[in-house]
């Protein structure tokens, strides 16, 4: 039955990608089958899940594999499943784009990899379009699918010229095949993918622990049963033996988290990563746990390498993967991890969970709260066993997800505080834990003091510090973004308060009181001119305890906002009002003396309202922000640097 039929083009980032990988040259052209092995496993996944809930959507096919066809006179390899299938419309989806999530990002790395003639192994993967890979090795695809509980198929063909076709075809049972038309080996040393041998070793190196049998028909040789046997006229048989096609199931399918640890590989774990994650980096350690007792369940954790590309989307799937006795339950399975924790990938197999477990039922399972519990456990102990290498590793790629947990999980907030890591004005670059930065601490030093900002040079060389560092104060540089929600809920740490560098009294001006407050009452006059004329822009002027150098900064009272967090609100459409802040003044810096003495010989003298407009300027300049007017700021500077000179 004909049905309709459609020629597209494909969205710019698809060309690219295909223009990218037919000229590129590879160093490993076998990832092609990994992945496409990998997504027909994961269709019989999706299919399983379906049918715990439709038990009619398989009939009477319920044996599943994955088959391998080559062919060597026409020079092609076939790769099909009875998994779930697709509909016309899924392989437009999924076949025509890449997610919307993935295009910016892809379109990066792309316009990056053009610097060189070979494109990295692990940009198909990385970025989510696996398929595509096949044009690694093929010069025409030819995709058929065909839906669980449809009635018609879909071809999807392309030669990854710039458009493809696809229409409704017949089909007789659902699933999906892809066809390659292979290119010819380049060179020699190429593998050539029709042969049984290439094959069995690529399917064996990258898929052995595939769930589902992945067959092929290969030739074996079998004995000729006696009566079958041509004789010779002595009664001796001309052949005992015969050639035979015969399906092999080329992968063990043994699960790998139920086999013992130390039968186990390092590349095997990182191979059954790759195929549950779709990461082409290897992972940066992995966590192979087995609980028995009252529950008893195994875990096969991994902690990536790497932050994948649309990690911080909306539409990025997070979760773990739950079996019961090794049947497949839920893909991406919330309930068992946390939002901060949310980078693990794995999977989870618990002896006794129910199989027809819905998504409210699993969020009140007491087996699953435990598994959950213990995750966060095992999760949080391997990370603080890392060595300090391999942790600094992980905590720059992961690091500001991590600290989601100080806010989020009470129960454990302090041991992710043991396992937070900061920058400091001491530390040259390098990572210091709280406990660390507590034991550095000064004699006569009583408080953690920390700023906040989106920038680590601005924030080192910020005026806020001056008094902090003339002291040898060390203080902590925060600028991720989840830090402010940090400071909010992690007020102290060894019963040392976090105080911000920024906000409130320091009380650390080792001046002597009396000669202080002498010092700052002359200047009460001038403190109130400049409040009058900045009040529409600042809500007090007061006499600094942090600067030592310069001449101002601005400041909040405790409890208010930050200047970061304000930037924060803003971006993110939830600002309210702008808030009016302190502008605080060095009563020891020549600037204001001469302020003064300007003010008590003329109160009117028109340079007093520049000079203070200068001095706020240079406040916002001091903490990285915009002025209303650099031309004004600039003008004012050039008269000030005209006299001088």
């Amino acid at each position: 039955m004909a049905g309709k039929q459609e020629t597209h083009q494909f969205k710019t980032e698809i060309q690219q990608l295909l223009n990218l990988i037919i000229n590129s040259l590879y160093s490993n052209r076998d990832i092609f089958l990994r992945e496409l092995i990998s997504n027909s496993s994961d269709a019989i996944d999706r299919l399983r899940f379906k049918a715990q809930t439709d038990a009619d959507i398989m009939g009477d096919d319920t044996e599943f594999f994955i088959r391998i066809t080559p062919d060597k006179e026409k020079r092609t390899l076939e790769i099909s499943d009875n998994g779930i299938g697709m509909t016309y419309d899924e392989v437009m989806e999924n076949i025509g784009t890449i997610a919307k999530s993935g295009t910016s990002a892809f379109l990066e790395a792309l316009e990056s990899s053009k610097k060189g003639d070979t494109l990295a192994p692990d940009l198909i993967g990385k970025f989510g379009v696996g398929f595509y890979s096949a044009f690694i090795v093929a010069d025409k695809v030819t995709l058929t699918s065909k839906a669980a509980g449809s009635d018609t198929a879909v071809r999807w063909e392309s030669k990854g010229d710039g458009s493809y076709t696809i229409e409704e075809v017949e089909k007789e049972k659902r699933g999906t095949t892809i066809l390659l038309a292979l290119k010819s080996p380049e060179e020699k040393e190429d593998d050539d993918y029709t042969d049984e041998w290439v094959i069995r070793q690529t399917v064996k190196k990258h898929s052995d622990f595939v769930r589902y049998p992945i067959v092929m028909e290969v030739d074996k040789t079998e004995d000729i049963p006696e009566a079958e046997q041509v004789k010779d006229k002595d009664g001796k048989a001309t052949s005992t033996t015969r050639k035979v096609r015969k399906d092999e199931t080329l992968n063990s399918r043994k699960a790998i988290w139920t086999r013992s640890k130390s039968e186990i590989k390092e590349e095997e774990y990182n191979e059954f990563y790759k195929h549950i994650s779709h990461d082409w980096n290897d992972p940066l350690s992995h966590i192979h746990v087995k609980l028995e007792g009252v529950v008893e369940y195994t875990m096969l954790l991994y902690i990536p390498e790497k932050v994948p590309f649309d990690f911080f989307t909306v539409e990025r799937k997070h979760g773990i993967r739950l079996f019961s006795r090794r049947v497949f339950i839920m893909e991406n399975c919330k309930d068992l991890i946390p939002d901060y924790l949310r980078f693990v990938k794995g999977v989870v197999d618990a002896m006794d969970l129910n199989l027809n477990v819905s998504r409210e039922i699993l969020q009140q399972d007491k087996m699953v709260r435990n598994i959950r519990k213990n995750i966060i456990k095992n999760v949080l102990n391997h990370l603080s066993e890392m060595g300090k290498e391999k942790y600094e590793k992980f905590f720059d790629a992961f690091g500001m997800v991590l600290k989601e947990g100080i806010h989020s999980d009470w129960d454990n907030k302090d041991k992710i505080s043991d396992l937070v890591r900061y920058k400091t004005t001491k530390s040259d670059g390098a990572y210091v834990s709280l406990k660390d930065y507590v034991i550095r601490m000064k004699p006569d030093q009583k408080e953690i003091y920390y700023i906040t900002g989106e920038n680590m040079s601005t924030l080192i060389n910020s005026p806020h510090l001056e008094k902090l560092k003339d002291k040898d104060f060390e203080v902590l540089l925060m600028t991720d973004p989840i830090d402010e929600w940090v400071v909010q809920a992690l007020t102290e740490y060894e019963k040392k308060p976090l105080v911000s560098a920024e906000k409130g009294d320091l009380k650390i001006d080792d001046e002597k009181k009396e000669e202080k407050e002498e010092k700052v009452k002359a200047l009460d006059s001038l403190f109130e001119f400049i409040k009058t004329e900045l009040a529409e822009k600042i809500k007090e002027v007061r006499p600094s305890t942090r600067l030592k150098d310069s001449v101002a900064c601005l400041s909040g009272d405790e409890g208010e906002m930050s200047a970061y967090m304000e930037k924060i609100m803003k971006a993110t459409g939830n600002a309210g009002p702008d808030a009016k802040r302190v502008l605080e003044l060095n009563v020891d810096h020549p600037a204001i003396t001469k302020m003064k003495e300007l003010f008590e010989k003329d109160k009117k003298d028109i340079r007093l309202k520049d000079y203070s407009q200068l001095l706020l300027d240079m406040a916002v300049i001091g903490e990285g922000g915009k002025i209303e007017n650099p031309s004004r700021f600039n003008k004012q500077v050039g008269e000030l640097l005209s006299g001088a000179i």
